[in-house]
């Protein structure tokens, strides 16, 4: 933080001086060169070039101070950065908790759980869905898991025009350890597509009471792929496009 206050200062004395070195230039300008009078201007020239060379050491210098201040702050939020977990989307027992700790949370607890629209997990632990609220079911929250705890319910703001319902699917047809099977066979896929990538994501979207999964597609440097898993999780269908 004292890192980014220093560049903040930094920045704001760079733009004030380097506005103050213009505004002086264009004063000196006006005094010196008023008429076109060759005597004038010869007299003015060495004046012009030692004020251009002083406001260009100045603005050397700021430059300097400028990017050794980023280069404190980029270092220190590298240096404090939390390291993430990268295999989450893999890892069935991390993918369980997750669920067990959704289905025990107060307001949902020993009730029929709906997801709204769509659940995404990421590979550095992190899951974002949105669940029909428990009383009201034309309210939606959406929810954040991170650090392995649920977040506090967030109220969305729905379409009158919205149907929630066909937009919604149980918690009791969807597994989150599917995750790691869909994201395992993605990968095997990946690994033998030239220029393909392993996902770093997958998430499901429910549209008319169905729901997808995804990645759909494998992206590589001379061919792209098609992929379709079941709800379980197997693999549904995959070819080349």
């Amino acid at each position: 933080m004292k890192e980014l206050n220093s560049f903040m200062t930094i920045l704001a004395a760079c733009g004030l001086t380097f506005f103050g070195c213009k505004q002086i230039t264009k004063s000196v300008e006006d005094t010196f060169k008023p008429k076109p009078n060759p005597q004038v201007v010869s007299k003015t020239a060495p004046v012009q070039q030692a004020i251009d060379s002083t406001t260009g050491r100045a603005i050397m210098q700021m430059q300097q101070q400028l990017t050794t201040a980023l280069a404190k702050v980029h270092t220190t939020v590298h240096r404090t950065k939390p390291a993430k977990n990268r295999d989450f989307l893999t890892n069935t027992k991390a993918l369980r908790k997750a669920e067990t700790a959704l289905r025990n949370l107060p307001q949902y607890r020993g009730k029929e759980i709906f997801i709204y629209q769509s659940v995404h997990f990421y590979d550095d632990g992190s899951i974002h869905i949105m669940l029909r609220h428990t009383e009201n079911p034309d309210y939606v929250d959406s929810y954040e898991y991170r650090g392995g705890a649920w977040s506090k319910p967030k109220p969305q703001q729905l379409s009158v025009n919205v149907d929630i319902a066909s937009r919604s699917v149980s918690l009791n047809e969807v597994n989150f350890t599917s995750i790691a099977n869909i994201t395992r066979l993605y990968n095997e896929k990946a690994a033998q597509i030239e220029g393909a990538k392993p996902t770093t994501d997958a998430y499901m979207i429910v549209w008319d009471k169905v729901m997808r999964w995804y990645p759909c597609n494998i992206n590589g440097s001379r061919q792209r792929y098609s992929i379709q898993f079941n709800n379980d999780g197997t693999l549904k269908n995959f070819r080349q496009d």
